[in-house]
Formats: C-alpha cells, structure tokens, sequence
C-alpha cells in the first residue's frame, strides 16, 4: 500500500493571492461579518436562566465529563453559556448523518441522490425536518438534565420549558440559515466554517489562562513546554494525513488528443481518512451514552437484586469504561473509532459506483479488467487505506485523553483530539476551495 500526500502547491499561497480578487474579497469580508454575528449571539443568554448555575455544572461533576466537552466544544462554549446558541449545529449534524443512514437504507433515497440538483435540494429539505426534530428532542432532553442536576431550577413550569426550548431551536434555525449564507455568498462550507470558528474562539484564551499560570508558577515550565511540542506533533501529523491519498492509476482510452484518438493516463484518489471527524463523534457517543442514560434517574435510586445506587453504577461506569476513566476505558474507546471508521467508510465510499463511472467514461485500471474485478480491486484497496485512516483516527482521539495526564495541563483543549482535527480539516478544505475559486477566474480570464 503506497500513500501519497497530496502535493497541490502552496495552498497559503494561493489563498493569499485569491483575496486580492474584488469578487472574492466581497465574499471574505461576508464571511467575517457572518462570524461576527456568530460570536455576538454566542454571548446572549436564554431568558429566564441562571447562567451562573450552569457554570458550575460544568465545573464539577457530570458536566466536566468527554460527552458534554465535546457537545460544548462543538458550540463553541456556547453550551457552557447557555446562550441561544446553546445547541450550536449538533441538531443539523445530526440531522445529516440520519439523512445519509437512511440513504444508505432505502433505495427510495438512494434513487434520489442520483437525480442532481432536485435531488440534492429534496434531500436538504429532508435534513432540514430531521435538523428540526432532533433539535427538539436535544433541547429537551438538555433541559430535564440540567434541572435534574440542579443547573436549571428544578420547578420550571411547562412554558418556562417552551420558552427555553423555543429560544434554543430558534438560535440553531437561525445557525443553519446562517451556514447555508455563508456556503453561498462567502467562503468554504458554511456549516463548517460556523464549528471551525467555535473550536477556535476558545484558543486565545485557553493560550492566556495556560500563559498566565506558568508565570506564576502554577504550571511547570517544562510542562507547557511538553504540551506545545505535543500541540505541534499533532498539528503537522494531521495535515500530512489529511492530505495524503492512495492513487490508482487509470486509463481513460477513446479520448481525442489533437485531430487523432488516444488514451490519457489519470489517477483514481482514496483519501486516507475518509469519514473525517463522524467516527470519533459516534464512538464518543457510544461510549458515554450508557453513563448519560444512568445521569437521568435520580442518584439515590437502588437497582433490584444488584443493591446497587444509581450514583454507585454511575461511578462504577465513569471509572471503568470512560474514557478518560482508566486504560480498558481509552482502549474501548479506540476499539469503537476503527470499527465506526470501517462502518461509516462503507457507506459513503461506493466502489461499485466508482466502477460504473469509470466504464461509463471510458476508464480502465491497467491489469484490472473492467466490471466485477475492478470492483472488488477498488474495495480492497480501499479496505486497506481505511485501516490506516482508522488507526489514524483513532491515536487522534485516544491524544484528547492523554495530553492532559502527561501535561498535567487542563485549560488548553485544543492540543489533541476531535477539536484540532475539525479545524484543520475546514482550514485546509477552505483553503482548497479558494485555490480553486482562483483557478476558475483565470480560466474565465483567458476564456475572455
């Protein structure tokens, strides 16, 4: 197996050249203004909550847990505010990877995504409803568990809990309105872009609270030294990773080269990892639903024949098979990311569509003969590269777990784990599509 990075030039380069493009500059300067909103309606609270009670939720207990790290990372702290951004884009992620399951499932769906635009446009308004139903299940079930633990008072009436979970539902419509703007009049994917910004208002001051106890002497010096060469180890392997690809060559024949027909010589790319962030967030999810389910009945209640508390199975659960619990915990963990990685990788990487594009086009894979074995040739090949994003993925979220215990460093999040690689993946896909923005106004230039 041979694995290529993918070598498309100085995309920093690039991306500095498109913004002096007026177009472009238009669609930055939206951009910015996009993200500005973002950032304001972070900052406004749910009328009628104490946010101050929600803080300290997360301080302590169940809310300092990896489940409610990574919702509250996705939202940008959001969560952590309780603000009309509380439930960030999660409803609309959500939303996505039902769609796409059920894809998968129904060949009513299946057929639809292959009609083009309309289809592409029915399946978003199918996420949409899903987005809208998996928002009001997570906003209420948000607001029963903060009651529950005293976030939230616990004798809310019934329109206090609408007036809530409307204010919640209200800031993700208007986030995903906001996303779909930016895909079209800014720059790069807008949903993407909002995680992105997120994850990355939150460094400078993760970077002044790490700064600020060095110097006084709270941390070691060698431990923040430790945490930025970790910081940069995992910045540089992810890119390398991100960018790198298994190329299988093809050759397309009937292909007119001049005034006469020739073959052209090509190559077929498989990124090495190939469902991104959604294996972590579903081995996450597995992991921590057991003590999040065991979180909704109350701590005093004894479970029959066992003699166990809730609080006793909770605790039992959190040390054992979390994790950030114990090394069975972390392994578990890392178990759950390879196989939702293979899982995922099946359902959106289709080798026999891929085959039928090449025979429909012409394509050839020298050695391979069209039809079943360049099938079965393309699956095995991508069978193996996936096994490499899989372990990829999952050092990459086994590292949000082990850089703190090797620092002894909490305040600096962003170190290793599923937030640096979200960002680096929307910064390099952004930064790509701008590359490209560029290569189609030359194009238009020379046309002209």
């Amino acid at each position: 197996m041979m694995v290529r990075p993918d070598r498309s030039g100085n995309l920093i380069q690039n991306a500095l050249t498109a913004l002096k493009v007026p177009d472009l500059q238009r669609r930055f300067k939206f951009l910015l203004f996009a993200l500005a909103v973002y950032a304001f309606g972070s900052h406004i609270p749910v009328p009628g909550v104490d946010t101050s009670r929600v803080e300290q939720f997360f301080t302590s207990g169940v809310g300092s847990g990896a489940f409610f790290g990574l919702v509250n990372m996705f939202t940008g702290g959001a969560l952590r505010k309780f603000s009309i951004f509380a439930l960030g884009v999660i409803p609309y992620i959500n939303g996505s990877i039902i769609v796409q399951l059920l894809t998968a499932a129904f060949p009513q769906l299946e057929e639809l995504r292959k009609e083009g635009e309309w289809g592409r446009r029915k399946l978003a308004q199918y996420t949409r409803y899903a987005t809208f139903i998996s928002a009001v299940l997570q906003g209420w079930g948000f607001i029963h568990l903060f009651m529950h633990y005293g976030a939230l008072p616990p004798d809310l009436t019934l329109w206090a809990k609408l007036r809530i979970l409307l204010s919640l539902m209200a800031g993700t419509a208007f986030l995903m309105w906001l996303g779909e703007l930016i895909t079209e009049r800014g720059i790069g994917n807008g949903i993407s872009i909002i995680i992105f910004a997120g994850i990355v208002m939150r460094l400078p001051a993760e970077l002044v609270s790490v700064l600020a106890s060095a110097l006084s002497g709270g941390i070691p010096l060698g431990s923040v030294l430790l945490l930025f060469a970790l910081f940069a180890f995992t910045l540089v392997f992810i890119v390398y990773i991100q960018q790198s690809q298994r190329r299988i060559p093809v050759t397309y024949t009937r292909r007119m080269i001049g005034n006469r027909l020739g073959s052209v010589t090509s190559y077929l790319p498989i990124p090495v990892n190939i469902g991104g962030v959604i294996p972590i967030i579903f081995a996450l999810a597995i992991v921590s639903f057991p003590v999040t389910v065991v979180n909704f009945f109350p701590p005093g209640l004894t479970v029959p024949l066992v003699g166990w508390t809730m609080r006793d199975i909770h605790d039992f659960m959190q040390r054992w098979f979390t994790p950030g619990g114990s090394l069975l915990g972390l392994l578990l963990y890392a178990v759950f990311v390879i196989v939702f990685t293979f899982f995922y990788a099946a359902i959106i990487y289709r080798p026999d569509e891929i085959a039928d594009n090449l025979r429909k086009w012409g394509g050839v894979i020298p050695g391979i003969r069209p039809g079943q074995q360049t099938v079965e040739y393309i699956d095995r090949v991508a069978t193996r590269i996936t096994f490499a994003g899989a372990a990829f993925l999952a050092v990459i979220a086994v590292l949000e777990f082990l850089v703190p215990k090797l620092t002894n460093i909490q305040q600096f999040e962003l170190v290793g784990g599923t937030s640096v690689l979200i960002a680096v993946s929307v910064a390099l896909e952004t930064m790509k599509q701008l590359e490209a923005q560029l290569l189609l106004r030359q194009y238009e230039t020379f046309i002209k």
